[in-house]
């Protein structure tokens, strides 16, 4: 699996989560498999976002869309801070939680 990784700063949060929703069938349409949106706990005006992809291609593909039609556009892209950070990245290994450390999550 590949992870397209991106993170950034930002200025409103529900602002920017709208307009990363309108995105949904463009995300479908690349290939997304899935996507995790996470913020830091002490920095509620930054989002960190992984998308998920079967192959580099499709995620070097989106990530062409998002420099050339989404970042590069304000009214697309309202509430962006700055230019994003933006990496592809290789899954090696995933492990799990044990179950009862899960459970006192």
């Amino acid at each position: 699996m590949i992870t397209l990784h991106i993170e950034h700063p930002i200025t409103d949060y529900t602002v920017w989560k709208s307009a990363f929703d309108r995105f949904a069938g463009a995300r479908e349409d690349a290939g997304v498999l899935g996507h995790e949106v996470r913020r830091p706990v002490d920095d509620p005006a930054y989002v960190v976002v992984d998308l998920w992809f079967a192959t580099a291609g499709q995620a070097e593909g989106f990530l062409e869309f998002l420099r050339t039609r989404v970042w590069a556009d304000p009214a697309r892209a309202p509430a962006l801070v700055g230019r994003p950070l933006a990496r592809l990245l290789v899954t090696e290994e995933v492990a799990q939680m044990p179950a009862q450390e899960a459970e006192r999550v």
